[in-house]
């Protein structure tokens, strides 16, 4: 566990110096959905998050940090974990910078903020962002941020967007599964972080 604290560490400090970068983008996010509280903070969960979670990967392949970490005293398991340990703690900032951005936006236009359906809000949200990553890790991993960029977007959005046709899921029809929603996001988290640890422990 310390190695993957180790790890997430690292990954931490090598997206450090591009924060400024990102916190345009989360300017950006707040002049766009100012006026829909809600709407910006399920943005910072869903598409500030996803875009910053996918961050080491692309630095790793600019840099070239694959071969520091091979030389590094940490495990390349515990370098993969870090991945997924990053990325839960990008969702959850994300998640409190995005309400903390929300409630005063609401406060501004003396709009109603919380309620059952933000917590409906919340927990989709994190469906949709733990299935994101779920699946686009082990891609970037296999193949790298630069070859798979485009496909890894694209392929979690698709599978999710398939899934709410099914199930025919909306933000009403959604509370019925929350229970199901916030367990089945973890577990794919776990899943996905413990098949890729076990199927990419040895680099390519």
């Amino acid at each position: 566990m310390n190695a993957v604290f180790r790890a997430t560490v690292l990954h931490m400090r090598s997206v450090a110096p591009y924060r400024t970068q990102f916190l345009l983008v989360l300017a950006l996010m707040v002049v766009l959905d100012l006026r829909s509280p809600t709407g910006l903070m399920v943005a910072t969960a869903v598409i500030l998050a996803p875009y910053l979670a996918v961050q080491p990967f692309q630095i790793a392949d600019k840099a070239d940090l694959t071969t520091l970490y091979a030389v590094l005293p940490v495990t390349r398991r515990a370098v993969l974990l870090a991945y997924y340990a990053w990325a839960v703690v990008v969702y959850l900032g994300a998640l409190i910078v995005g309400t903390a951005l929300s409630y005063v936006a609401a406060r501004v236009e003396g709009d109603a903020f919380g309620g059952g359906q933000l917590t409906t809000l919340l927990t989709m949200s994190w469906a949709l962002f733990a299935v994101n990553v779920a699946v686009q890790f082990p891609l970037l991993i296999r193949f790298g941020y630069t070859r798979v960029n485009v496909l890894a977007t694209i392929l979690p959005i698709a599978l999710i967007m398939l899934a709410a046709y099914k199930l025919h899921l909306t933000i009403d029809a959604g509370q019925v599964w929350l229970p199901l929603l916030g367990v089945a996001g973890a577990a794919v988290l776990v899943i996905s972080a413990t098949l890729t640890a076990h199927v990419f422990r040895h680099p390519e």
